[in-house]
């Protein structure tokens, strides 16, 4: 019995789906998760006359000790050079990912940077369902310890580095005659973070600085915050406390995107067309500018990306406009 024209046969229909969801599968998990790329931007929030920052902005590499790849590439970005390198976490993806991490940064020493921590710098990747990113994100309070070397981790960022720290801190560089204020908290992801020690600190730093400055130097002042995960609560917290450039990572860009459409989920409360890149984050009539990394790398129980490819990012801050 023939169907009548017109009419695909179900089966037809059913193979072709299946045949272009094997190739799609394929090239996400084969060629575009290793299609690293660097993207370039330009966020105009300097003072008038300062002189460009070029900052580098890295995230979730997700690091497996044989990953050399991605440790290879993440090396090569010493040669472009930045005023500072600002890392939102995630950095680990194996027990042994550390051994990753000072291969990917060995050449970094010596360019000033900061980073934060994310939930993957304490806690080993876990086979679970991803399908149920679909329905709500993972975030949430784990009480289980640390099973990863996060001291080793962050030995090596501020020691072997010379990073600053911004878990739940603050920190201050001068960077082509502009001071960068920084604050920054643990990963919200996993409550880490502690929004309610901001205000404290934020004014321990000022009151410590306005000894050594005069107008002049409080002029040429960009403050600066950072987190892994970029939640609303976390957001708006930063811009009330002054922050005029934000950067976080966590969402992968949604790493399996649809062409067109964009990401599917985000992983926390963002939301979707602020999944990656830059964009304003505006909050109780104020505005910053937001830079969220679609990050490096995947968890190693789930390789694959599709429409959104691993990056790092190089912005260049120049003086915003009169």
């Amino acid at each position: 019995m023939s169907l009548p024209r017109g009419i695909v046969a179900p089966g037809i229909v059913l193979g072709a789906t299946a045949l272009a969801g094997g190739l799609a599968f394929a090239w996400g998990t084969l060629v575009e998760r290793k299609m690293f790329t660097l993207r370039r931007v330009v966020v105009p929030v300097l003072p008038p006359d300062a002189e460009p920052i070029r900052v580098l902005h890295v995230s979730d590499l997700h690091m497996a000790p044989w990953q050399r790849d991605k440790q290879a590439w993440v090396r090569s970005l010493a040669q472009l050079k930045p005023d500072l390198v600002v890392d939102t976490g995630d950095n680990l993806g194996h027990e042994n990912g550390i051994e990753g991490i000072e291969a990917a940064f060995a050449g970094f020493d010596g360019i000033p940077g900061v980073y934060v921590n994310g939930s993957n710098d304490y806690h080993g990747p876990m086979r679970k369902n991803w399908l149920r990113y679909l329905v709500r994100h993972s975030g949430g309070a784990k009480e289980a310890p640390a099973d990863l070397d996060t001291p080793r981790l962050e030995r090596f960022f501020r020691e072997g580095l010379g990073w600053t720290s911004l878990n739940n801190a603050v920190g201050s560089l001068t960077v082509k005659g502009t001071r960068l204020d920084f604050f920054g908290v643990d990963d919200p992801h996993i409550g880490r973070d502690r929004l309610d020690r901001l205000t404290g600190l934020i004014d321990s730093q000022q009151d410590e600085e306005s000894l050594d400055e005069d107008a002049s130097d409080a002029e040429r002042t960009v403050t600066i915050g950072v987190a892994h995960a970029p939640y609303r609560r976390v957001l708006a917290s930063f811009v009330t406390h002054g922050a005029q450039v934000i950067f976080a990572g966590h969402t992968h860009g949604g790493q399996v995107c649809v062409p067109f459409f964009g990401a599917l989920v985000t992983n926390c409360d963002i939301p979707r067309r602020q999944v990656k890149g830059l964009s304003l984050w505006r909050h109780a009539y104020r505005t910053a500018h937001l830079h969220v990394s679609a990050g490096l790398g995947t968890s190693i129980y789930a390789p694959v990306r599709f429409a959104c490819l691993p990056e790092a990012t190089l912005l260049t801050l120049v003086p915003a406009a009169r």
